[in-house]
């Protein structure tokens, strides 16, 4: 495939990822980066990186599961993280590519833990201590530029959410909460 294209699937994403941190809602948070990790996950394929692009896919799911955390009981069973760990260590035996297999398996594994404690300050932590440093680095070694400029951009942009909403508001804001005050204050 043209190198062009696939370069271009990867600034679509870093479009959106961009985006995701500028949003404060997680609700809203987790659909911008579910649909910039379609973008991501399309990119690894096509770059032939088997282990980040199904560990992005399994993504899709988790955030799409957390996206419901409010209205599906279900979801908040703390369990699922052992159940999505056992399909990334799957992952990353099964797709074995050498040491930079470990890369993904780190981003996702941390980042999955974090996101189900339902703390805006800690998917922001996830993401700025680890999940974003270790896709950067995959990202430099398998020619991902809009994964370069994506994880560099991400982490600036985690930056300035914390100075946004200030630290100690994103530690209140749980999954949903400012759906229901909007919702709150619509109905009065």
């Amino acid at each position: 495939m043209n190198a062009f294209i696939v370069q271009g699937i990867g600034f679509a994403g870093l479009a959106l990822f961009a985006l995701s941190f500028q949003i404060r809602s997680n609700k809203a948070l987790y659909l911008a980066q579910t649909l910039g990790n379609c973008m991501f996950g399309l990119q690894f394929l096509l770059l032939g990186q088997l282990t980040g692009c199904l560990s992005l896919f399994l993504l899709i799911i988790r955030n799409l599961l957390l996206m419901h955390y409010q209205e599906w009981t279900w979801v908040r069973w703390k369990g699922w993280i052992a159940v999505f760990s056992v399909f990334f260590i799957a992952i990353l035996i099964f797709t074995w590519n050498g040491p930079i297999s470990i890369l993904p398996y780190l981003a996702v594994q941390v980042g999955t833990i974090m996101y189900w404690t339902n703390n805006a300050r800690n998917l922001r932590l996830a993401n700025l201590f680890c999940a974003s440093p270790c896709w950067l680095i995959f990202d430099i070694l398998v020619g991902s530029i809009g994964g370069i400029l994506n994880e560099s951009i991400l982490m600036i942009s985690i930056i300035v959410s914390i100075y946004r909403y200030g630290w100690k508001n994103l530690g209140q804001n749980k999954f949903g909460d400012d759906e229901q005050k909007q919702e709150d204050l619509m109905k009065e």
